[in-house]
C-alpha cells in the first residue's frame, strides 16, 4: 500500500509471519492455543519492539480526564522505551497511540479487520504516523476482511498476549476494555489500573479491577519499576534539583505551580490570587508552561 505524504511517497508492504517462524513474538506464542497461526503486518518488523510491551486500553467514550492521563502517563512510559500496544479504536486506543507517537516512542496497533483496511478510517493520519515512526500495524486477518462484532475480542487477546502488563485507563462496567483485562488475567499478565473520578461511569470498571487485585497506578514510576526501567530524568541527584530551583527563580515558580495543580485543577485567577500576582503575569507564565507541555487547560482550569 502507498501513502502519498507531504512531499514523498512512502510504501508500506503487507507481509506475513507464521507461528513456526523464529521471529514470531515469543510472548504471544506462549499463550498456546489462543496464539494466532499467522500475523499480517506493516511497518518495520524488529524483534526488539516486542521486548518490553505494555497494553494500554480505555473506554471508547474517553473523558477529558482519561485523555490527560493518556497524554501524560502513557507518554512518559513510552518515552522511557516501553512499546505501547493497543487496538487502534477511537477513544482510549487512539489516545494511547497518539501519546506514544508524540513522545517519540514505539507503538503497535492491533487491528480488528484485514490488514489492508484502516479502521476507523478517520484515523488514517494516525495510522501512517505509527508506521512512519517505526511502529507496527498487525492483524490476524488478511486482505480487506471487514471488522465484525466477534473480531474485536479476538483482537483483544492479541493485545494482551503481546504484552507483559496491561494498563487500564477508563472502563465502564460492561465494556471491551474489561474483555482485554480478562485475557490479561488468563495469560497471567500484570494488570495496572488508573483510579478515576468517583462519580464517573468510566470509573466503575476500574474499581472492579482494583477490587480483584489490579494495582492502582499513582505515577509512571509504578509501571517503569515493574519493567525495571529507570529513565534518565529520574537519575538527577536531589542536590542538583535543589540548586536548579535556587539559581533559577522561574523554575522554582513553575515547580510550586505544578505542586498545587497536582492537588487540584485551578484557573488562572485562582493561581494569581494564590501567588499574589497580577492575572496578566500569571496568564503569561501559565501559557509558557502550556507551550512546554507541562500543563494542559480544560474547562477553564489547568491540570
Amino acid at each position: 500500500m502507498c501513502f502519498t505524504g507531504r512531499s514523498t511517497t512512502i510504501i508500506f508492504m503487507e507481509k506475513v509471519i507464521t507461528i513456526e517462524d523464529k521471529s514470531y513474538p515469543k510472548l504471544l506464542k506462549e499463550i498456546g492455543k489462543d496464539a494466532p497461526k499467522k500475523l499480517y503486518y506493516k511497518g518495520e518488523y524488529d524483534q526488539k519492539i516486542f521486548e518490553n510491551c505494555l497494553a494500554v486500553v480505555g473506554s471508547r467514550n474517553l473523558t477529558s480526564y482519561g485523555r490527560r492521563v493518556a497524554e501524560n502517563l502513557v507518554g512518559e512510559v513510552a518515552a522511557a522505551g516501553i512499546t505501547v500496544v493497543s487496538g487502534f479504536m477511537y477513544g482510549g486506543d487512539e489516545a494511547a497511540h497518539s501519546a506514544t507517537v508524540k513522545a517519540g516512542g514505539k507503538t503497535i496497533a492491533v487491528m480488528p479487520c484485514g490488514i489492508d483496511l484502516i479502521h476507523p478510517q478517520h484515523q488514517k493520519d494516525l495510522y501512517y504516523r505509527i508506521l512512519e515512526t517505526k511502529g507496527l500495524v498487525l492483524s490476524e486477518f488478511e486482505g480487506k476482511f471487514p471488522p465484525e462484532k466477534w473480531t474485536y475480542p479476538k483482537r483483544n487477546r492479541i493485545v494482551a498476549g503481546l504484552s507483559q502488563a496491561i494498563l487500564v485507563i477508563e472502563a465502564a462496567p460492561k465494556s471491551g476494555t474489561l474483555i482485554t483485562a480478562d485475557f490479561a488475567r488468563k495469560f497471567d499478565r500484570k494488570i495496572f489500573a488508573v483510579p478515576g473520578p468517583f462519580f464517573s461511569q468510566n470509573s466503575k470498571g476500574v474499581i472492579k479491577l482494583i477490587k480483584e487485585g489490579a494495582e492502582a497506578v499513582g505515577s509512571a514510576k509504578d509501571i517503569l519499576d515493574y519493567y525495571k526501567i529507570k529513565p534518565e530524568y529520574l537519575i538527577s541527584k536531589p542536590e542538583e534539583i535543589s540548586k536548579s530551583k535556587t539559581t533559577n527563580p522561574e523554575a522554582g515558580l513553575e515547580h510550586k505551580i505544578i505542586e498545587h495543580l497536582k492537588r487540584e485543577p485551578m484557573s488562572v485567577d485562582d493561581l494569581a490570587r494564590l501567588f499574589r500576582m497580577r492575572v496578566s503575569e500569571m496568564n503569561t507564565k501559565i501559557s509558557l508552561m502550556e507551550l512546554k507541555g507541562i500543563v494542559v487547560e480544560s474547562g477553564g482550569k489547568y491540570h
